[in-house]
């Protein structure tokens, strides 16, 4: 196939999810398939991120954007200005009219079989009467962490502009899905939540993926007694916002049995009160961005993921126990894998829950041990990229075959409808 990929960004750095699952799958997929990533820049990526996207493209458009940096006067300043558009900021910020004309023109030149709109955010510059099939890549239900961040928040005034964002958000996402020809999500929770409330039908899952051979137990590391690890991009709000519950309510309860507990938090920009924290609170490690997780997880006894808020599915958890790694969750934080409570991981969602699952793993060494072996058999064998990159050549191989149908069927129709008489 040829496939013309839309993204906001440049992959390199690959540090953050959604980056790590569209960098493993285009690689996977370039084997096979002729790929031309169309992405906008806004010049944050370091100068060697073009030269490193022909990893996973075989040609590289990059349209220039400017975004607002967050927390600047600018920034607020289109906040405030975004209440009197019908689309919600995180989809605006990446509105780009040159963006849409380089898809048109790149479409009219060259034959690709299917798009693949990466994310939603791209799909505002998406043309309309495109002559090739779209696919939406869909990483997360976006309305959906935007209700959550709606239902967790307690400010007023904040709670009333999370609403609006909410309520934008479902109006557009819901629009692009029923327009395109196909969507793709990365969990059946999340196919279901997107054929429920957008009334469409062809949504297709496919599963997480994870490198098995980067993510592997070092038989050389000891980890620490009684240390704790969590990896995320920390300028994402549900990573933000769950460790702050973590700190806030679960870590507490966790010290008054182990005083001794310490928290290694891994990922890039972390915001000023988390940083503050760490400054006060000894037992508190912020690493900010790193090049490799791995030596942070290894030292760690065991790993954490309290989110509160958010969709898709965790990348990070299948990481986590493909290092086997002990990992405790919230049924959010795990919500989409197919794991099993107490088999491969421990669930909790309330603070004293979250607390007693953490005491049982750092208390219970053989149980651990059982939890950390239970998990990584369980992605080894399952969910490596290899297999995951496979089904979704297979779903957008369908989809072309359906557009090649259809026209077949319409071709045949207007025949059939110039002879009658």
């Amino acid at each position: 196939m040829k496939i013309l990929w839309l993204k906001t960004e440049l992959l390199h750095p690959v540090d953050k999810g959604g980056k790590i699952r569209t960098y493993h799958l285009l690689k996977q997929l370039k084997s096979a398939h002729h790929i031309t990533y169309l992405t906008l820049d806004d010049g944050s990526a370091p100068a060697e991120a073009a030269e490193q996207a022909s990893e996973y493209c075989h040609e590289l458009i990059r349209i220039p954007h400017v975004t607002r940096e967050k927390f600047s006067t600018g920034f607020y300043g289109e906040l405030a200005l975004n209440m009197a558009s019908s689309l919600p900021y995180a989809i605006r910020k990446y509105k780009s009219p040159a963006m849409t004309a380089a898809i048109r023109e790149l479409v009219a030149k060259n034959d690709y079989d299917v798009i693949i709109c990466d994310f939603l955010a791209p799909a505002v510059n998406l043309p309309r009467g495109l002559q090739c099939p779209v696919v939406l890549f869909q990483h997360n239900v976006e309305a959906a962490i935007w209700k959550r961040h709606y239902e967790v928040q307690k400010n007023t005034a904040k709670r009333i502009y999370l609403s609006w964002q909410w309520l934008k958000m479902q109006r557009f996402e819901g629009s692009i899905c029923r327009r395109v020809d196909r969507v793709i999500a990365v969990s059946d929770a999340d196919a279901e939540t997107m054929q429920k409330d957008y009334r469409i039908e062809k949504v297709y899952p496919i599963p997480t993926g994870v490198d098995v051979e980067f993510f592997r137990p070092n038989a050389a590391a000891t980890p620490a007694p009684n240390s704790l690890v969590f990896t995320g991009s920390m300028d994402w709000l549900p990573n933000e916002d769950g460790i702050n519950y973590f700190n806030d309510e679960i870590l507490p309860l966790i010290k008054k049995s182990i005083p001794g507990v310490t928290l290694t938090i891994v990922g890039r920009n972390p915001s000023r009160k988390l940083l503050e924290l760490a400054q006060r609170d000894s037992s508190i490690i912020v690493t900010g961005r790193v090049d490799d997780v791995r030596p942070y997880m290894e030292r760690a006894a065991a790993y954490i993921v309290p989110l509160r808020i958010g969709g898709g599915t965790r990348l990070k958890i299948y990481e986590a126990m493909a290092m086997e790694k002990p990992t405790i969750s919230t049924t959010v934080g795990a919500e989409g894998l197919p794991l099993r409570d107490g088999v491969e991981l421990l669930l909790a969602n309330d603070p004293r829950a979250f607390a007693d699952a953490v005491l049982k793993v750092l208390t219970d060494a053989n149980f651990a041990a059982q939890l950390s072996k239970n998990a990584a058999q369980l992605v080894r064998q399952n969910f490596g990229w290899d297999r995951v990159s496979a089904i979704m050549a297979e779903l957008c191989e369908a989809v072309v075959v359906d557009r090649q149908t259809a026209g077949l069927r319409a071709s045949r129709l207007h025949v059939t409808n110039s002879a009658l008489p």
